[in-house]
């Protein structure tokens, strides 16, 4: 078989993506699977909208259907009040169009198989996850076919595999799939096809699909404007090749126009839209941006890092200096660096929850000629057997990562280094593991200290709090049992508590060391990865004992942001000196 490496390859990213999709956390669930919720929601809202209930403007029908399947995240961010009074969506329609054909599968097949024709139900749910896949693997196939262009078979092979099971990818395309960023991955894809094409042999055709390719994008996410750049600037890595493409475009300038017919006739819809839902053609959906100071910790930062918590990114950077020859290189290049900053200047860095840094995962097809960039390189010394053998450890340690992700283990939005590192690789964190979540007092070294029970209690009680109160389970004055007060000293919280986990969203377990000048306040959150929604569960922390607080006022309390009634099984509290 031709290339039947990068086959293969192609064969075993799909099986492992459609695994992952039915082994998911919200496919194992006992609630049915929902994934057109939160902000999947935002880009999804207009096909029931529109084709179920004929309501797109006071969204009469959101309220129960909110109700029955839990769908908003609490209020309905997903769309404002104009002043019209009508509703005006947030999120842009573009994504709605290409879920379109499966929602028009699942709207036929629901009431067949019992299930309410609704927009919701279970086929629906089914039909948008399963879309996001089946997009997926035709890009795939075609992101295959475009980098065999310039790269050998092993060469393909390897990318592939890199990219699709290294990365964050598997995440936004098998889980979390009713996000824009699979919907919107295939149009990178097509982009660089069109764009190809139109080069070894310039069409109107060819022209139309390359702007209704960005328009669809532009109408998905409004920030993808930045793929102009992969046609414009194409086959200018040289200067005679520059000369000789600007040549061409001024041969086929009437093909400009056609570009630009293709990328309206692809926004239209949005702007028919608003102009039905507010009488404006343009409607600004809100938007906020620090370009001129960038959020860097979006690369480098613990809370979401791109390059540590999907550590295969480097390789994407470091190939762009390895594509001198390829006509891609000035619009790849370009491409990347503008679109990484438009990406670490949005205002909410964190992107409400995500796993690494999910908004660049849709144009990952553009990283894939720089990371193939790379390998190319590396192949042709001994350094690839090293790069391999990274390769497959990255792979391990994302597939790892993903699962934690799904169990929330590896959180979405509260990572810092202390907690990675405690989770790291790690199959069964512990309270303590959990507690670096919080807080960054860990000690490691118990058997060098010797340890006092302040106090042990072993009797349940149960506590009643209303939203935002605190109750205090112990205080004393921190007397320390050592005769230097400047020896290192910890004290251990450990407890058990039961309670029913959707009462405790806001509640923490907290520490406080007081004197006439200062306070230490250590907290742990009550509701955690690891813990059984109902139940008795475990918690345990550290507190650092600072030398100016030997001599303290020492508490132990429950706070609460909501209310919350709970039973204390039982808590101890230590003090822990050096021996």
């Amino acid at each position: 078989m031709k290339n039947k490496y990068s086959f293969f390859a192609c064969l075993l990213v799909g099986i492992i993506f459609i695994v992952f999709r039915f082994t998911a956390e919200n496919y194992k669930k006992d609630t049915p699977l929902s994934v057109t919720t939160w902000d999947a929601l935002g880009y999804y809202i207009y096909l029931p909208s529109l084709l179920v209930y004929d309501d797109y403007k006071e969204l009469k029908w959101f309220a129960e259907i909110d109700k029955k399947y839990s769908v908003s995240g609490g209020t309905i961010y997903q769309a404002g009040k104009h002043k019209s009074g009508n509703y005006v969506f947030k999120y842009l329609g573009g994504v709605a169009i290409l879920e379109t054909p499966f929602f028009l599968i699942a709207h036929f097949l629901a009431p067949k198989l019992g299930y309410a024709a609704d927009g919701f139900s279970a086929p629906y749910q089914h039909a948008i996850a399963l879309g996001a896949i089946l997009y997926f693997l035709l890009a795939l196939m075609l992101l295959r076919k475009i980098l065999l262009r310039y790269f050998n078979d092993l060469v393909t092979a390897l990318t592939l595999l890199a990219m699709m099971l290294a990365s964050n990818l598997i995440q936004y395309i098998s889980v979390d799939g009713a996000m824009s960023h699979a919907y919107i991955f295939p149009l990178y894809v097509l982009i660089l096809y069109f764009t190809i094409k139109w080069h070894e042999k310039p069409s109107h055709w060819w022209a139309t699909l390359i702007g209704a390719s960005i328009g669809l994008a532009m109408i998905s996410r409004p920030t993808e404007i930045v793929m102009l750049f992969i046609p414009l600037l194409w086959d200018t890595h040289h200067k005679e090749a520059a000369s000789a493409k600007w040549q061409l475009v001024k041969k086929h300038k009437l093909h400009i126009l056609f570009m630009a017919i293709g990328g309206f006739l692809a926004i239209l819809p949005q702007l028919l839209y608003w102009k039905s839902a507010t009488g404006s053609f343009v409607y600004d959906v809100g938007s906020k941006w620090h370009f001129a100071n960038p959020h860097f910790r979006v690369l480098f930062g613990w809370e979401i890092g791109w390059f540590i918590y999907t550590p295969i990114t480097i390789f994407f950077i470091l190939g762009m200096f390895f594509m001198k020859d390829f006509p891609f290189r000035k619009s790849v290049i370009t491409f990347c660096l503008l679109n990484i900053y438009i990406i670490i200047a949005w205002h909410d860095w964190r992107y409400g929850a995500t796993y690494s840094c999910r908004a660049l995962t849709q144009s990952y097809p553009i990283f894939a000629l720089a990371l193939a960039a790379f390998i190319a390189k590396i192949n042709t010394n001994n350094l690839k057997y090293g790069f391999y053998a990274l390769g497959i450890y990255l792979i391990g340690v994302n597939l790892f990562q993903v699962n934690q992700y799904g169990k929330g283990i590896l959180h979405y939005r509260d990572m810092n280094r202390a907690y990675y590192g405690s989770i790291y690789l790690n199959p069964n964190p512990s309270p303590l593991d959990m507690s670096l979540l919080d807080n960054n007092d860990r000690l490691y070294n118990e058997s060098i200290f010797e340890s006092k029970t302040i106090i042990q209690v072993n009797t349940s009680s149960r506590i009643d709090l209303s939203e935002n109160s605190n109750h205090v389970l112990f205080e004393t004055k921190l007397v320390p049992n050592t005769s230097n007060s400047t020896d290192e000293s910890w004290l251990k919280i450990t407890s058990t508590i039961s309670f029913n986990a959707k009462s405790v969203w806001d509640c923490y377990l907290n520490a406080s060391l007081e004197n006439e000048i200062l306070t230490k306040y250590n907290k742990i959150r009550l509701i955690n990865p690891i813990i059984k929604k109902v139940g008795d569960n475990d918690y345990a922390f550290f507190v650092k004992i600072p030398k100016d607080f030997q001599n303290s006022v020492f508490k132990l309390i429950i706070s609460s942001g909501s209310p919350l009634n709970t039973e204390i099984k039982k808590y101890k509290v230590e003090f822990f000196t050096k021996k």
